[in-house]
């Protein structure tokens, strides 16, 4: 049998409600919003690329996030040693790059796994809470919760628009 994206239900946010629970929703919304674009589609058609030379495909797009992630919540905000699933010194953009021979059933439980670690680490803090965030070119800055579901969510919706695309580009489905 072959391995196929999972069907996803999106809930959609209440449109009334308290800041922290409205920055979640939205959140979830974004992340469900991935998955959805990425659901029936086959190990070939997740793989699909966008057009050359881009690396761009369904499935580098949820290990991208899977590792967004972890690097965010969980090195970043609760502060564990633990690396990259997928970035390396000679390959930094190997969740896009090598998806060839990724195995996607794999990469979505990775993501889910990531995604319920990212829930954790901020079910357990305050959005004021802040944490130090060391940036490519050696600056440290000093950001709240907020700020990160915030980015989160801008980070998701970005790439749930070239999630559109890929989806589009591969069986014409559109959509929210």
């Amino acid at each position: 049998m072959t391995w196929v994206a999972p069907e996803v239900y999106r809930a959609y946010p209440p449109r009334v409600d308290d800041e922290r629970s409205a920055l979640e929703s939205w959140l979830d919304y974004q992340r469900q919003t991935l998955l959805w674009k990425c659901a029936g589609l086959t190990v070939e058609q997740l793989r699909t690329r966008s057009v050359p030379p881009a690396t761009m495909s369904l499935l580098g797009l949820v290990r991208h996030m899977a590792d967004v992630e972890r690097v965010w919540f969980r090195r970043r905000v609760a502060g564990e040693d633990v690396g990259s699933i997928y970035w390396t010194e000679p390959s930094p953009d190997a969740d896009f790059d090598e998806v060839d021979r990724a195995d996607p059933a794999a990469d979505f439980a990775t993501y889910a796994a990531e995604v319920e670690a990212a829930r954790a680490v901020q079910g357990s803090r305050s959005l004021s809470d802040t944490f130090v965030s060391r940036w490519r070119d050696r600056r440290e800055l000093t950001l709240d919760l907020r700020w990160l579901v915030l980015h989160m969510i801008e980070e998701y919706a970005r790439h749930n628009g070239h999630a559109d695309l890929l989806r589009e580009r591969i069986d014409g489905r559109t959509g929210l």
